[in-house]
């Protein structure tokens, strides 16, 4: 979503060239064959700089300031890809005095351009690692390491592939803005309507309908968006003044769109940028994410529904007036807008065998296609170019915010890997639980919690994972069952408080206070915080793709477990009869 506030005014051509630029150089890459990572991964970095430092600027003093990071940081950036081979040569050394300036500008620019996409706590952390790196020879006992000579601590990380350059970047260049400018494409046509349409025809006849619809349309459209906050934004406008409408508890209605909204992330097929920096962690192929992830997704949000229908129970929450639902032709019309392209995308992964960026480039052309057809099938000239234009500022906004989260957790991981600190930090965990997996994992919980309630949930779960990984996989964890339970819980900050996102966005929409909603989004999202645990306690149910009966009858227990949880927390039986279905849920969940 555009973060603009004012009219781009005379500079909108400027800024669409930008983005045309960024959505073809990421597009062409794909088909390019293999360039040097040393050169599309500062390309990716100075396409991006114009975006943070300029149009996201609040005042004329940052956008002045912005210009002069922009500046030195795309010529920054062209050096080192025009001096690739140069640089791969020195193997992460600096050389001089100038290098070193160089490098330190380097990560100064890139501390400003995550600061300044996602505010102070990010930067902070990747200033403080730094500080670390550089001076935590001083420290005493084992937290302190032996000392790095600057030429190369700094050096890997801004003239080697690690650290700015490194594998995480690569993912955000080559997968994650790919699939960005997918979301973009779709969103910019009929698509956005398709979800909302279709979501209303399957739900709007139940009981609590107005509140299922908005658990449909933000699982169609979250697994695109990748963020709870824009997901609540964009299918809140829709689902909250219908809800409001039909007389649904102001607390409830905030809380039904953050909790749905916050499940975008974890539902397949594409779950944000997490999917795909998963992939390139743990060496599994997207698609086996893919369908390890789906059955605990689906959990989720069945345990939302049978929430509401608790709720509706309570309120007498009645469906949507017929008046109110879309009529079948305009259904089945839009919800092809973002069907076709995902058959395409999912047809060329699966059966086509094709790399999921290639999938996704199949995916954009029928989306572009698409974007010259209105709902009624017709053509508008003036339209599609506001389409256009509208997928070029968004695509190029949502790359660069993407790319300075990306770069600047890197630094963070080189840190750790270079001074061994992840390692340090892997033992802490080991003692301080007593070698047993289920005080390791409360403590990787809790870890989770607190920096996602200060960082975007890729970041969060990029750093928790690198730091707490080892350990859990040292206790016996699968690698993909360690990294899935870690990228859940980096989710619990968008609906637990003190610091809810998804919660803020949708209590600011509605009008009541942030802190009802919030405690009424944790009752309605308890799947959140039990289904992590419940993966660990039955592996089983991310082997759909390999073991698809084990897994299916795992998922059915674990369903029944939450439901019981579910009806207990919200209904309104006696006191001892909610209890008593709480420890029974958990009792299925857990055995």
């Amino acid at each position: 979503m555009l973060n603009k506030k004012e009219p781009l005014g005379s500079t909108e051509p400027l800024w669409v060239l930008l983005g045309a630029l960024s959505v073809g150089f990421h597009i062409w890459l794909i088909f390019s064959g293999l360039i040097p990572s040393l050169v599309s991964r500062p390309l990716h970095m100075a396409l991006a700089l114009p975006w943070v430092f300029i149009f996201l600027a609040k005042t004329k003093s940052a956008q002045k300031w912005g210009g002069v990071f922009t500046v030195l940081g795309l010529a920054a950036c062209f050096y080192i890809a025009f001096n690739h081979e140069l640089l791969s040569d020195q193997y992460g050394s600096l050389e001089g005095q100038w290098q070193i300036w160089f490098a330190g500008f380097l990560i100064i620019c890139v501390l400003e351009m995550a600061r300044r996409a996602i505010s102070w706590p990010l930067p902070t952390i990747a200033a403080l690692a730094l500080l670390y790196g550089l001076f935590g020879n001083h420290l005493p006992g084992e937290f302190g390491h032996p000392g790095l000579p600057i030429e190369s601590f700094l050096g890997t990380m801004t003239v080697a592939e690690g650290g700015l350059w490194g594998s995480l970047t690569g993912v955000s260049v080559n997968i994650v803005a790919i699939f960005v400018i997918m979301g973009a494409v779709l969103n910019a046509g009929e698509a956005g309507q398709g979800f909302m349409n279709l979501a209303t025809a399957a739900a709007g006849k139940l009981k609590g309908g107005a509140a299922k619809v908005s658990v449909l349309s933000s699982a169609l459209f979250g697994s695109i968006s990748g963020s709870a906050s824009a997901n609540v934004a964009s299918t809140g406008a829709i689902t909250l003044p219908a809800m409001e409408q039909l007389n649904y508890p102001k607390r409830l209605a905030g809380a039904v769109e953050a909790v749905a909204s916050s499940g975008g992330q974890i539902m397949p097929p594409l779950m944000g940028a997490g999917a795909f920096v998963m992939v390139e962690l743990t060496g599994t192929p997207y698609t086996q994410i893919m369908g390890a992830a789906i059955l605990p997704a689906i959990l989720y949000f069945f345990t939302v529904w049978i929430g509401i229908n608790a709720y509706a129970d309570r309120f007498d929450l009645q469906p949507l007036a017929k008046d109110q639902l879309p009529e079948k032709r305009t259904v089945f019309i839009t919800a092809s807008f973002f069907a076709v392209p995902f058959i395409i995308l999912l047809g060329l992964m699966f059966i086509g065998g094709y790399t999921p960026q290639f999938a996704a480039a199949g995916a954009i052309l029928s989306g572009f296609i698409l974007l010259f057809l209105d709902a009624n099938l017709s053509f508008d000239l003036k339209k599609t170019s506001q389409r256009l234009k509208n997928v070029c500022l968004n695509a190029g906004e949502q790359i660069a915010v993407i790319a300075s989260i990306i770069l600047c957790a890197g630094l963070i991981i080189s840190v750790l890997g270079q001074t061994g600190l992840g390692i340090k930090i892997t033992s802490l965990i080991l003692s301080v639980g007593g070698e047993q997996i289920w005080p390791a994992l409360l403590l990787t919980a809790l870890a989770c919690l607190i920096l996602g309630m200060e960082v975007p949930t890729t970041a969060a779960y990029v750093i928790c994972i690198s730091v707490a990984g080892p350990a859990l996989q040292k206790l016996g964890l699968e690698p993909l069952i360690a990294h899935l339970f870690v990228f859940w819980f980096a989710l619990l900050s968008t609906i637990t408080p003190p610091v809810c996102g998804a919660v803020f966005i949708a209590a600011g929409m509605i009008g009541e206070n942030w802190l009802k909603v919030a405690f009424t989004a944790m009752a309605l999202g308890v799947g959140l915080y039990i289904i992590p645990l419940g993966m660990i306690a039955n592996p089983a149910i991310i082997t759909l793709v390999t073991n698809p009966l084990m897994a299916l009858l795992v998922f059915i227990k674990l369903a029944l477990g939450l439901a019981l949880v579910s009806y207990g927390l919200i209904a309104k039986p006696k006191m001892i009869i909610k209890i008593g279905l709480i420890v029974a849920g958990l009792f299925v969940v857990f055995i």
